[in-house]
């Protein structure tokens, strides 16, 4: 992903969340995350992201899912799952260990999806999301 590909991730966004990311989290998010952002294309154009980062705890390193959408014309192409498998490819260039996310605990289609990749609820935060919904974390830990 380049600051180029901002307007059509945003657009994505927009149409995937309740509370899209602002432009300038997007910038950030690139210019700091320059190794595991990713974007899907079909026919010339966005479809698909993936904003990943690493993050050492100073005892583990794991990736972290911050952002994912697909475009709603695009879904269940196998596009999300090819987003997912090339950030947790690398993180563990990294040398993650595993990767996380947090998901609403109304977002059942994406609970389900990161389930069947292999991720696994391990708690939930109260009051997560701008408007107080819970999240849960989910965690699939790489086996090398």
């Amino acid at each position: 992903m380049a600051q180029g590909d901002i307007s059509a991730v945003q657009e994505i966004e927009k149409s995937s969340f309740p509370d899209p990311w602002a432009r300038e989290t997007l910038e950030e998010a690139i210019e700091t995350f320059s190794d595991t952002v990713f974007i899907a294309e079909s026919s010339g154009s966005i479809c698909g992201y993936i904003i990943c980062g690493v993050e050492d705890t100073g005892e583990e390193r794991y990736g972290h899912i911050c952002s994912l959408a697909v475009h709603p014309d695009m879904r269940c192409r196998g596009i999300g799952t090819r987003l997912v498998r090339r950030a947790e490819q690398a993180a563990m260039i990294q040398k993650a260990t595993a990767m996380q996310l947090e998901v609403r605990v109304s977002n059942t289609n994406a609970i389900q999806f990161y389930t069947k990749l292999g991720y696994e609820p391990v708690f939930q935060i109260c009051g997560y999301y701008a408007d107080t919904e819970d999240a849960i974390v989910m965690m699939r830990w790489f086996r090398f």
